[in-house]
């Protein structure tokens, strides 16, 4: 079975800001990481983004709000 970096490279930033996140809670890191893991997608390359299935869509989707709620932690909790 043939998998291509970009699936390992997009998990490890993923695992990388999960890490960042919940053990280290240095969430701006965690964004960063999440962020750069969005940039290697997963998912068939050739296929455009309407085309994709609901699943691939949602799986994105739902790493950018991750993204997004670690980015919001960051700047919220260095308020104190």
């Amino acid at each position: 079975m043939k998998t291509p970096i970009n699936k390992i490279v997009y998990l490890a930033f993923l695992m990388l800001g999960i890490y960042q996140g919940f053990v280290r809670e240095d969430y701006m890191e965690a964004a960063a990481s999440m962020g750069i893991g969005l940039a290697f997608d997963p998912f068939n390359l050739n296929q455009k983004w309407s085309e994709r299935p609901k699943w691939q869509k949602a799986v994105l989707l739902i790493n950018l709000a991750f993204v997004a709620a670690m980015f919001g932690f960051g700047i919220g909790l260095n308020d104190r």
